[in-house]
């Protein structure tokens, strides 16, 4: 089952994404997409807030055949069988997202992930249309090294009690969501300092990071 609110994608850097996935596993290249969550941000020059009303939330539908469950893994994040049997069919729920998502910029922490068991799952189920345009990703967690660089940080749960944000439910993807968004947003006045002022100023902050890291 899914809940998108009504307010579409526009081509424009004012919007920007914020995601969270549920997996069967931590191998993008072999483990399922159970679930994804998003809440979108909105900027209008130095200020930004989380749009509680821009939201999306989709449960995948997992075949009756499916390998045996690890139970370790749906203890992690509470989905059970009977969940993953009612989720909406994969292309449809993705289609959902990648509509809903439109072409705002994607973020999350260690979104590296997230992307690779995503598009996976998109190349498996519900293949991008011919001539659909590349989403933009970036990683938050990149973004809080560089823009709090004297935090000594690299985990989500860190991050998130450094800046004393609670999280209602770790490890269930609507909960990490807005918890990472709302990292996003205490990250925001020092990347605006630092003079990242929209989605490509931040890119270009974290490809520097890795040249000078490489």
């Amino acid at each position: 089952m899914r809940w998108p609110w009504p307010r579409r994608a526009r081509a424009s850097d004012t919007r920007w994404v914020v995601l969270d996935v549920e997996s069967s596993g931590l191998n993008p290249a072999r483990d399922r997409l159970l679930a994804v969550a998003a809440v979108a941000l909105r900027f209008e020059g130095a200020r930004a807030w989380i749009d509680a009303n821009d939201s999306f939330e989709v449960l995948l539908q997992q075949p009756l055949d499916a390998h045996a469950p690890d139970k370790a893994n749906i203890l992690i994040h509470g989905l059970g069988l009977a969940a993953q049997r009612a989720g909406e069919p994969p292309a449809q729920a993705l289609q959902a997202f990648h509509d809903w998502a439109g072409s705002a910029p994607r973020l999350g922490f260690h979104v590296g992930f997230d992307r690779a068991i995503i598009e996976r799952a998109r190349a498996l189920h519900a293949p991008p249309r011919r001539h659909t345009p590349a989403a933009r990703w970036l990683d938050i967690e990149a973004l809080a090294a560089i823009s709090h660089p004297e935090v000594a940080a690299k985990a989500l749960d860190d991050w998130l009690q450094h800046f004393d944000i609670p999280c209602a439910a770790r490890h269930q993807a609507a909960a990490d969501t807005l918890a990472t968004a709302e990292l996003l947003l205490r990250l925001w006045p020092a990347l605006w300092r630092a003079g990242a002022r929209d989605f490509t100023g931040c890119a270009r902050l974290v490809a520097g990071r890795r040249w000078l890291v490489g």
